[in-house]
């Protein structure tokens, strides 16, 4: 079996969380509940021939001056930005966070998802 860490790294409140739970266990709620420190799920899947067991660090969200412990980062094999889509400043602040995480875990595979599209006249 692969087994592969994805970090989900974004400001606060961007539905890094939500994300997960909703890939996870197909889930989604609308209340909040903020991710203290890092908080680890695991889904297994098929792809091709393979069974890959993804590890998901739902990590805290973080401002522009915070810096994300080296340790979460570590061994990541991918990661997941978020911003929220209501938010311009959580798009401005993945900048920053993502020179720390180059930093930390190496030049990973990473992607951006802007988030919360749904409430995008809010």
């Amino acid at each position: 079996m692969i087994q592969k860490k994805v970090c989900m790294v974004g400001v606060f409140a961007t539905g890094k969380t939500r994300l997960v739970q909703r890939f996870v266990h197909s889930l989604f709620s609308t209340k909040y509940h903020s991710t203290v420190g890092v908080k680890i799920d695991r889904k297994q899947m098929q792809v091709g021939n393979e069974q890959v067991n993804l590890l998901l660090w739902d990590i805290e969200g973080r401002t522009s001056d915070q810096e994300i412990p080296e340790s979460y980062l570590k061994g990541a094999h991918a990661v997941f930005y978020v911003a929220d889509g209501t938010r311009r400043e959580t798009v401005d602040q993945l900048f920053s966070l993502r020179d720390h995480v180059r930093s930390a875990a190496g030049d990973v595979p990473s992607i951006v998802g802007l988030n919360k599209h749904d409430l995008k006249d809010q």
